[in-house]
């Protein structure tokens, strides 16, 4: 049987037989370009979609909490709790702690102080952000529906309890494409001690087009992505030859597969590879900062090295045209914890943790502020719960799981400096004014971007799935 316009070498071959992987492949993007659209069609790029209306913000940085950040022991100073300490919780419905055993209610073992013009409360256990409090938003009345981390952590990057989802940094870069050609347009660095709950699904693209899927770097590793080094072996003229054999498979299978979504994603994928060799190793070397830059994300301590270096990162990412840098704080949940789920004892796991994050943290704000990327650049300091005013178990010093009240907080473009919304009860069990959802939240982070979370969907399954799904308002409290 005679198959005449059937290519010699299929392009699967071709890549999977290629000794340089995708290193073999680094120039396919610059060939690539030479084709037109009018000759392969099926290879052009997606044109990024305009915003609804004129955003606010054209970046995001989100710092998550991964554990359950005490709101009580951070910045929503409660003095009631030094009242009731030792007393009985009642009247208070339902136990919302994940393992059932409710104490006695149990005051802050920090001490808090009025900080800044502003005169918000922070404790003791962050006082580098206690700085922080004139340029930031607090919002101390978050709700979550789940007292449980994976699906607590699934709705705050997915705004579903359930895996499967788009994350939020997956909406952005579908919503509004990216803001370079050399760089993914969602990074997250994760912590280097381990991921959280759930792990990868956390950044996931969900039932987006694969090119918006979250790209993670390894925090532990010199190497931030593997097998981005080009082979020493592959020479210059052999990758412009390779690169021209790949290039006219690449329009032989499109102009035979018009319209393949999936195909146009991994070509995509292989484009991005390829700009990456060039661009990330220059981004990811934060020793072309001065001292005294490295010294302000806490690089010169040993506790906070390991997550300053990657908020150090975060902030070259950002002024590099990434679009959404998410860094995870705390990860494994093994024993011991190295995230802030603080059962046993909270002061000595609040403690640990805090000596990571507190300064780094600050030192990005201040970095943003200083080289005027603040005033277009969105901050999220979140976390998946808060953690209950009684004790978890009779005579214990550690706090449980609670979702029904805790604290983030904003900073940056369309942000209200020094301000706080929402209050909680007297005890910080319940919102006591304002309660706000994380579909809210979502709503106003979308809507500082220039999007309308109503209007930012896609269709799956006989639905127009959306990040809020059928909820949300914007926060317009919070908003300058």
């Amino acid at each position: 049987m005679k198959h005449e316009n059937r290519p010699l070498l299929s392009r699967r071959h071709f890549l999977s037989s290629s000794a340089g992987g995708i290193g073999g492949i680094a120039l396919a993007w610059l060939l690539r370009n030479a084709v037109t659209a009018s000759e392969h069609p099926g290879l052009g790029l997606t044109q990024a979609p305009a915003p609804h209306y004129p955003p606010k913000a054209k970046r995001v940085v989100q710092i998550f909490c991964a554990g359950g950040v005490s709101h009580l022991d951070t910045f929503d100073y409660r003095p009631e709790l030094e009242r009731f300490h030792g007393r009985k919780l009642e009247g208070r419905g339902e136990n919302l702690g994940f393992f059932g055993q409710p104490g006695l209610v149990m005051k802050s073992p920090f001490s808090f102080q009025r900080h800044g013009r502003s005169g918000h409360w922070v404790s003791s256990l962050l006082p580098h952000l206690a700085g922080c409090v004139d340029d930031v938003s607090f919002i101390h009345s978050m709700v979550a529906k789940s007292n449980n981390h994976t699906p607590a952590i699934f709705q705050m990057n997915t705004g579903f309890t359930m895996n499967g989802f788009p994350s939020m940094g997956s909406w952005l870069s579908y919503g509004l494409g990216t803001g370079n050609e050399n760089l993914p347009a969602f990074v997250v660095l994760p912590d280097s001690r381990g991921l959280p709950a759930g792990g990868s699904i956390n950044w996931t693209s969900g039932f987006l087009p694969a090119q918006h899927q979250g790209v993670a770097f390894r925090t532990q590793s010199d190497e931030p992505i593997v097998d981005l080094n080009t082979p020493a072996a592959v020479t210059p003229s052999k990758r412009a030859a390779g690169m021209r054999l790949v290039n006219q498979l690449n329009g032989e299978f499109a102009d035979a597969h018009p319209g393949d979504g999936a195909f146009a994603a991994r070509l995509r994928s292989y484009e991005l590879a390829a700009k990456m060799q060039m661009s990330v190793p220059e981004a990811v070397d934060v020793s072309r900062e001065p001292e005294s830059i490295r010294n302000l994300y806490g690089l010169d301590q040993e506790s906070s090295r390991g997550f300053g270096r990657n908020c150090l990162l975060a902030r070259r990412l950002l002024e590099r045209g990434v679009r959404f840098v998410q860094l995870f704080n705390g990860g494994a949940f093994g024993s011991p914890r190295i995230n802030w789920d603080g059962h046993e004892n909270l002061e000595d796991n609040h403690s640990r943790q805090a000596a990571t994050m507190d300064k780094p943290v600050a030192g990005l704000l201040h970095d943003l502020k200083q080289r005027g990327m603040l005033d277009d650049t969105l901050l999220i300091w979140t976390t998946e719960f808060g953690r209950g005013p009684a004790t978890q178990g009779i005579n214990s010093p550690g706090r449980d799981h609670h979702p029904d009240a805790f604290t983030c907080f904003l900073a940056g473009a369309g942000i209200k400096a020094g301000h706080s919304y929402g209050v909680t009860d007297e005890i910080g069990y319940s919102v006591g004014e304002n309660p706000v959802s994380v579909y809210d939240l979502h709503a106003t982070i979308l809507h500082l971007l220039g999007l309308d979370h109503e209007r930012l969907t896609f269709y799956h399954n006989g639905i127009n799935r959306r990040l809020t799904d059928v909820h949300g308002e914007v926060v317009r409290g919070v908003l300058a």
